[in-house]
């Protein structure tokens, strides 16, 4: 993070965090906070005198509990920047650095919703949700959107059908926020939405092509018959085992194709997003599969044999918000629903960073 903040130089620098504090959570929790204060009293953040942090971090609250973060950076040079209170209805100026936690729902100046049991029942006590705000900057008016939505639980379920049932889950989920932020309550603006969409490739599609050549194993549970094993083994070359799929092991035998070129040969089974093409739009993606890195930092280029790598974390956003965006103008304009946009810049110019 601090890499980028040299690099770009932004403006504002929005960053969204998933599952914060960790798997083990109510351990480490309490690190969080000093990491938190740390973070904005550094060296390297000093240009930056207003933030507002987001930590959702009362993880005794199932009803309520999604372990979202979201920080904002606001540089000393950008004049004139709110926040919207949804409750109030009217823009706050910011000033000053202010830290939110512990539970959200009183917390006026974000939206905040965990997604109900019944998207996905077969997880006890899933934590996906999402946190929106609201900015005006110079006139110009956007939403930002921390989202988690629901992770594949088997892959031997995901293999099944094509596309997978669990895609079919985060579509529900995709389709209920956007819907919620778009709605009669406020005044439609532009917005991005990034996070963790736990998207994955076609698991079907990508191993019937890894494996092409290959003859399947099926292995079954002696007592209840139940596959829980797929060996996929060369037809020749001393029948080598080239991938071996359980409910939790993805374990190719050459990683190197998730990392060759980024990953762009795979990029045709990645087609989860197509649902929403007429209301969300992405830049081109220049990097590998985001996911499962290694937890071991000694192999951090390395990915997890536990479930098929795939871009699951990304930056989405309107098509009014590309409009914004792609304009190469620095020259500020009338906000959108006024006759002309701000510029305001994603990744490849200084404005705005997203992380």
């Amino acid at each position: 993070m601090i890499a980028v903040v040299h690099a770009h130089k932004p403006h504002f620098m929005a960053l969204h965090c998933q599952e914060f504090g960790g798997k083990n959570y109510e351990a480490s929790m309490s690190h969080v906070d000093k990491f938190v204060k740390e973070l904005l009293s550094s060296d390297a953040m000093k240009d930056y005198n207003r933030a507002r942090v987001y930590l959702d971090e009362n993880y005794k609250s199932q009803e309520h509990f999604t372990a979202l973060g979201s920080f904002y950076f606001l540089h000393e040079s950008l004049k004139n920047i709110y926040q919207f209170d949804f409750k109030a209805k009217k823009y706050k100026k910011v000033t000053g650095k202010e830290i939110y936690s512990d539970t959200l729902e009183s917390t006026p100046m974000l939206e905040k919703e965990k997604f109900p049991q019944d998207y996905f029942p077969e997880c006890k006590w899933s934590r996906k949700g999402f946190i929106r705000t609201r900015w005006c900057i110079t006139d110009c008016a956007f939403d930002l959107v921390n989202i988690h939505l629901f992770h594949d639980a088997s892959n031997l379920i995901a293999w099944e059908t094509s596309p997978s049932v669990y895609s079919g889950i985060r579509h529900k989920a995709l389709g209920y926020v956007l819907d919620r932020i778009i709605d009669q309550r406020f005044e439609k603006v532009s917005y991005f939405v990034f996070g963790d969409f736990n998207f994955r490739l076609d698991a079907k599609a990508v191993v019937e092509t890894l494996c092409a050549k290959a003859t399947m194993q099926t292995v079954r549970a002696a007592d209840t018959n139940e596959v829980v094993k797929l060996i996929f083994r060369e037809s020749d070359n001393d029948r080598k085992v080239m991938l071996q799929l359980e409910k939790k092991l993805f374990d190719y035998f050459n990683q190197d194709v998730f990392r060759d070129n980024n990953g762009t040969a795979l990029l045709e089974f990645d087609r989860e997003l197509s649902v929403f093409k007429d209301r969300l739009y992405e830049l081109d993606i220049s990097f590998p599969p985001s996911y499962p890195y290694s937890e071991d930092s000694s192999q951090g280029k390395q990915y997890m044999n536990t479930r098929c790598p795939a871009w699951c974390d990304r930056i989405l956003m309107s098509h009014s918000a590309k409009e914004l965006i792609l304009k190469v103008s620095t020259d500020l304009c009338p906000c959108p629903w006024r006759g002309g946009w701000n510029s305001m810049i994603l990744r490849s110019f200084p404005a705005l960073t997203i992380l």
